[in-house]
C-alpha cells in the first residue's frame, strides 16, 4: 500500500476548497455591492469600502503556478502531470519499491522467499524461517538449534509417571537393608533378569516388611518366579513387595503407610533373603529410587 495516498489527496482538496470559498466571498461582495434592497447603506459603503482594494491577480497566479510546481508528486497520481515513476496501468512505482523493499527485509529476516507475491497466495507461510538462511549462534544450523530445544522441552513417560507419582502419593522406605541389586538393566544369570524392575533391598529372612504406601491388597500370592509376593495399589500406582518368607495379609484387605505386611524371604526365583520392591503407574515399571531415598 502507498500509505503517502490519503496525505496527497487531502492536500489537493484543501487547495481545491480554499479556491471555491474565495470565489464564494468574491460573488457575496458583489451582489452586496449591486443590489441595493438587501443590505442597508452603511452595509453597502463598508463593502465597497473593502472592495476598492485591488486584487493583483499576476500575483495570485504567480503563486498558484508556484503551488503546483512544488507539489508535482503530490498531484502527480491523479493523472494532472506527467510523472516519469507512474507505470503503464496507472500503478505508481513507489508501490513496486515497497513490494521489493519488503521482499529484501524478508530476505534478511530469514523469512521464505515464496512467502511474498502479489496475489497474497502464501500468507499463511509468513511464519515460516528458511533454515537455509539463518545461521544458528556460533555459526550452528538453525535446524540443529530447534531439535535440541525440542528434545530438551519433551519429557519421557518415565519423567511424566514420576512427578504425578511425587505430588500426588507418599511413601516410606518399605524394609530395613541394604539395596543390593538397583533398578534397570544387569547382568543376566539362570535366576537373575537382564532387565531389572525394581530395587533389591537385602535383608535377615523374617525381617519386617511394611506397606510403603496406603491402599487395598489386590494380589497376596505363593506363584511364579516371585515366589510369595504382595500387590498393593492406590489408584493407578501399585507397589509389589516379591521373595517374602510370609504373607501377613489377604486380598482385598485395605492397608494403610507402615502396616506391617509380609516378612523377608527368599522365595521364587531368588539368590538370597531380600526384598524385591517394585513401583508401577498403570502397569509402567518406575525406578523405586527416583521416588524414595533407600
Amino acid at each position: 500500500m502507498n500509505r503517502n495516498e490519503k496525505k496527497k489527496l487531502s492536500l489537493f482538496k484543501k487547495m481545491l476548497m480554499q479556491l471555491a470559498i474565495c470565489a464564494v466571498i468574491y460573488i457575496i461582495f458583489y451582489l452586496i455591492k449591486n443590489t441595493n434592497y438587501i443590505f442597508s447603506e452603511d452595509v453597502i459603503n463598508k463593502t465597497k469600502e473593502l472592495l476598492s482594494y485591488d486584487i493583483n491577480w499576476g500575483n495570485l497566479q504567480s503563486g498558484v503556478g508556484s503551488f503546483i510546481e512544488n507539489n508535482k508528486d503530490n498531484l502527480g497520481f491523479l493523472g494532472f502531470f506527467g510523472n516519469d515513476e507512474t507505470t503503464q496501468d496507472g500503478t505508481n512505482t513507489a508501490v513496486e519499491n515497497n513490494e521489493a523493499n519488503t521482499m529484501e527485509s524478508n530476505a534478511v529476516n530469514g523469512t521464505d522467499e515464496n512467502v511474498v507475491n502479489n496475489s497474497g497466495e502464501n500468507n499463511e507461510a509468513t511464519n515460516i524461517i528458511d533454515i537455509n538462511v539463518v545461521g544458528g549462534i556460533g555459526g550452528a544450523e538453525t535446524n540443529e538449534i530447534i531439535e535440541e530445544n525440542a528434545d530438551t522441552k519433551e519429557k519421557s513417560q518415565s519423567e511424566i509417571d514420576i512427578e504425578y507419582i511425587k505430588a500426588n502419593y507418599n511413601f516410606i522406605v518399605p524394609v530395613t537393608g541394604t539395596v543390593t541389586s538397583r533398578y534397570g538393566t544387569r547382568e543376566a544369570t539362570e535366576v537373575v533378569s537382564a532387565n531389572h524392575q525394581g530395587t533389591d533391598i537385602g535383608a535377615n529372612e523374617g525381617t519386617p516388611i511394611y506397606a510403603a504406601m496406603d491402599g487395598t491388597v489386590e494380589v497376596a500370592s505363593e506363584e511364579g518366579e516371585y515366589g510369595k509376593h504382595i500387590d498393593i495399589t492406590n489408584g493407578d500406582v501399585l507397589t509389589r513387595y516379591a521373595h517374602c518368607s510370609k504373607l501377613l495379609v489377604k486380598e482385598g484387605q485395605e492397608v494403610k503407610q507402615g502396616d506391617k505386611i509380609a516378612e523377608v524371604g527368599s522365595t521364587g526365583n531368588s539368590t538370597g533373603p531380600h526384598l524385591h520392591f517394585e513401583i508401577r503407574r498403570d502397569n509402567r515399571v518406575i525406578n523405586p529410587e527416583s521416588i524414595i531415598e533407600f
